[in-house]
């Protein structure tokens, strides 16, 4: 995917032109929302940081002599043995400078995302797309006919939630195609675009298994939701 993404208004009014033509030909209601991130990953940069700790404890249990004789040259010290407190003490702020330098390497958000393990990543974004949708689409339509397309740009990933009466007639992986178009895009940079032909497709789909009816109306908007 490209390194940089930004949008511009071109991209929001190209993505609500998309919903409104999709909408017109169906009873679904599309919401279509942008992230930045899904999750900032506390948990897992803490974790990391632990380990760090952990390592160079394990380092200086396993090679104390050596240690122990590095920091006697680095200090200078003319004292030839260490005491009990003076090597906890050690282990302690070793333990300490270890946590903290991860912890502030981690806040480069690139290096952060890296140490996320791809399959927690996945979740992340899935539950915060599942979020997203219970607060802003499902069973907010007549017909419970709600669906969202999310995307989030740190991750990489993007998701669809169907509300159930679409989810009854659709298998999830007949959103496949609108997915791989839109990451297509997304990774050439076009993030309007991407979001604008994943709706298309879905529009499609809708429209086959929900037609639109005579007294059908706008229920949800059609703006891009940036959050």
């Amino acid at each position: 995917m490209a390194q940089s993404l930004s949008l511009t208004d071109a991209d929001r009014d190209r993505v609500s032109q998309a919903v409104a033509r999709a909408e017109e030909a169906s009873a679904g209601e599309i919401v279509t929302i942008l992230a930045d991130s899904s999750d900032p990953y506390a948990d897992v940069a803490l974790v990391w940081s632990v380990v760090a700790a952990l390592l160079a404890l394990s380092a200086l249990a396993l090679a104390p002599d050596f240690y122990l004789a590095l920091v006697d040259r680095v200090l200078g010290r003319w004292e030839p043995q260490w005491h009990p407190r003076q090597i906890l003490a050690l282990a302690a702020l070793v333990a300490a400078l270890k946590f903290t330098g991860m912890w502030l390497l981690q806040l480069w958000r690139p290096l952060r995302l890296l140490l996320v393990p791809a399959p927690l990543k996945h979740a992340r974004v899935r539950a915060r797309a599942i979020t997203c949708f219970k607060v802003g689409a499902e069973r907010r339509t007549h017909g419970s006919t709600g669906i969202l397309i999310y995307l989030s740009l740190a991750e990489h990933r993007a998701e669809i939630v169907a509300d159930e009466a679409i989810a009854a007639k659709v298998q999830p992986e007949v959103w496949g195609a609108a997915m791989h178009a839109m990451l297509a895009e997304i990774r050439a940079g076009r993030i309007g675009e991407g979001l604008a032909v994943a709706v298309d497709k879905v529009g499609v789909v809708l429209a086959e298994h929900f037609p639109r009816s005579a007294n059908d109306r706008n229920e949800l908007p059609d703006r891009l939701i940036e959050v």
